[in-house]
């Protein structure tokens, strides 16, 4: 009965980055520098609002849109750290996930044959979800221009079936994000099209050299763009699956619709213990950003050290740099270094066929375990095997 399955979902393969996992996992002894999650264990202040939460007896349904006092504290949160308002009565739906919230921003705004352009490389939960929705991916060419979409580019790629273009910054896999002025560059282009912008914020607290700057805020933005965030990266939270999609009442009392219908709610628990994460009186998440910092900077000396084609990362916790490859595809390179070396990277096409011939190196890992990383990766470099 296969050939009864929707034909949408068959067509769709697994991650490259679940794939080249799975292909390692029975390998031993090998230093893994491929996943993006946060190292540090969630703040105690929020893990104990959880437990309260749950003696409290919290666990009920909540509003679809959730909790009104976490709405208030992720309003409050934007207008203080990104300077543009929502009403958290009707601009603010509290999701499972930032992945959930991207998934209900597709389901409601694309029809078949619509257009979404893509800034490659770039994550890979975005693709299946715009073809499920029965839209078509445009891939936009950053490779030459620091891993950031210009305005050339996206004049490029620009046609009158575009419906939306999506915005992660800062980036996964590149860690590259958008000083104010770059966005307004693409402000000029974008504020007179009746084309959405999907601006995925996710990363926005892991911020190092600038001031993050959510395009929502520019002049003529907040009407056409819808803002994904979470607590997942900022707050080591990524087991408790809080993200939120901000929007204008047009837009999220349609996106409310798909929310209801997919999950009816967030988890009760998580909230309680995201609205503590978002009140509480706490410098943890300035910690674990400076920590951050310290490797970013560490790992950059390294791979510059080594030869290697590398840009420095704005934000975020990865690496993407390239690798010098011709006869191997990224995804050989990776297998290789782990049974080479006995270190992991995820492989650039991974993350689109623009990915192709670099690595993605996460840095959410513990010093010494990156240190161990990187002295393989020197290692294989240096016995030449790429030639």
């Amino acid at each position: 009965m296969d050939h009864l399955l929707n034909k949408k979902v068959k067509n769709i393969e697994i991650s490259g980055i679940r794939k080249f996992f799975n292909m390692v996992q029975g390998e031993q002894d090998v230093i893994s520098l491929t996943i993006g999650q946060p190292d540090f264990h969630t703040p105690e202040y929020v893990k104990n609002a959880a437990q309260e939460a749950i003696f409290e007896n919290k666990t009920t349904y909540t509003e679809n849109a959730g909790i009104l006092e976490l709405r208030r504290a992720i309003s409050a949160f934007y207008e203080n750290n990104y300077e543009v308002s929502y009403n958290p009565e009707s601009e603010i739906i509290v999701t499972t996930g930032a992945s959930q919230a991207i998934d209900i921003v597709f389901r409601t705004i694309l029809s078949p044959d619509d257009e979404v352009i893509l800034p490659g490389p770039i994550y890979p939960g975005y693709e299946p979800l715009i073809k499920l929705a029965g839209a078509k991916v445009v891939h936009a060419d950053t490779t030459n221009s620091g891993f950031k979409l210009t305005k050339e580019t996206l004049m490029e790629n620009l046609t009158e079936n575009t419906k939306c273009v999506v915005l992660p910054y800062p980036s996964n896999p590149t860690g590259a994000s958008f000083s104010k002025n770059e966005l307004e560059d693409l402000v000029t282009i974008l504020r007179d099209k009746e084309i959405f912008i999907l601006a995925d914020e996710i990363y926005s607290e892991l911020i190092f050299d600038l001031k993050h700057t959510s395009i929502a805020s520019l002049n003529g933005m907040k009407d056409k763009t819808i803002v994904i965030n979470g607590l997942s990266k900022s707050h080591s939270m990524t087991g408790f699956r809080i993200g939120y999609v901000l929007a204008p009442k047009w837009i999220t009392e349609h996106m409310i619709k798909v929310h209801q219908y997919n999950v009816s709610c967030a988890s009760s628990i998580s909230q309680y213990a995201a609205l503590k994460a978002l009140t509480g009186q706490s410098d943890e998440t300035k910690k674990m950003r400076n920590e951050y910092k310290i490797r970013r900077d560490y790992v950059f000396e390294r791979l510059i050290n080594m030869g290697l084609e590398v840009n420095k990362p704005e934000g975020a916790f990865y690496f993407f740099p390239k690798f010098p490859i011709e006869e191997m595809t990224s995804f050989d390179l990776g297998l290789d270094l782990v049974r080479k070396e006995k270190v992991a990277l995820v492989p650039g096409s991974s993350f689109s066929k623009l990915g192709e011939k670099y690595m993605r190196l996460s840095y959410a890992y513990d010093i010494s375990t990156i240190k161990e990383g990187l002295n393989r990766i020197e290692g294989y470099l240096q016995k030449d095997y790429l030639k």
